[in-house]
């Protein structure tokens, strides 16, 4: 694992999955982490796991942000940077989905979706980049989805939400490039979380593609030990990110395969 030692780490969606893991491996390696999330209970846990196996030095701290609303995403920031000078790592791991037809899925949903999956990460992503400008480093993590790569059924508004994140990040990367401010963009396909006790309303999808679930840990470690070097995006499992390849051109061929082995939801 890399060295974090005095660098500040901020996660969001800290609390289950794919935050809370790379929460806990940062603060495996030093780092003081800051978590972030809804469920107050659930971060004071993670923050307890981060001191176990953390640097006696480190400081971790935990602040309840709903990521759907900017004025608390805009008054947490402030509060985090009342303590903390500086924030080296960004990882922008908030986020849920839905798993229904598009037509049958509630407007809300769809709305709430666009508001903690893009319209949250890039709110945090503008107030702690303008921090890291200040610095003349830093390195943001968005959490995007091979969804958001290949789309396939019940998953539109999802894959929308992930595309839009992807292309943000693209642009993004570029603008920061000059104030060496890295990003990168972790683009998972399925994996065993809590994510899916919300999107999966069958409750069978996980089952259906076992074979190919990932581990959040070993992504997490992935994830972790790419913070500080330059790597555009982090696609895993990696055949899925040659299909993404191959469906950009073969589109006729990559919407068939889409829509047959992409539909298990």
């Amino acid at each position: 694992m890399v060295n974090l030692l005095d660098q500040n780490v901020l996660v969001t969606g800290a609390s289950s999955g794919i935050g809370r893991d790379v929460a806990i491996n940062a603060a495996a390696s030093g780092a003081n982490v800051i978590l972030i999330a809804r469920n107050s209970d659930k971060l004071a846990e993670v923050k307890q796991e981060c001191i176990s196996v953390g640097s006696e030095y480190s400081n971790h701290y935990y602040l309840s942000i709903d990521m759907s609303n900017p004025e608390a995403i805009s008054d947490g920031v402030e509060t985090i940077f009342a303590d903390f000078d500086n924030i080296d790592v960004l990882v922008n791991a908030a986020g849920f989905g839905d798993f229904s037809n598009y037509l049958d899925t509630d407007f809300d949903t769809v709305e709430k979706m666009f508001r903690v999956n893009v319209l949250g990460l890039m709110l945090m992503t503008r107030l702690v980049a303008s921090h890291m400008i200040n610095e003349g480093h830093g390195h943001i993590f968005n959490v995007g989805s091979m969804a958001g790569k290949i789309s396939t059924p019940k998953s539109a508004a999802y894959s929308a939400t992930k595309a839009a994140v992807i292309g943000f990040s693209d642009g993004l990367r570029l603008e920061l490039k000059p104030f060496n401010i890295f990003v990168t963009t972790v683009n998972p396909g399925p994996v065993a979380t809590h994510f899916f006790d919300v999107a999966d309303h069958g409750g069978t999808y996980l089952d259906s593609v076992k074979k190919f679930v990932l581990d959040t840990n070993k992504l997490a470690v992935e994830i972790v030990n790419t913070f500080n070097r330059r790597k555009r995006e982090i696609n895993r499992p990696r055949y899925m990110e040659l299909a993404s390849v191959l469906y950009k051109m073969a589109p006729y061929v990559g919407d068939y395969l889409a829509g047959t082995l992409g539909n298990r939801k």
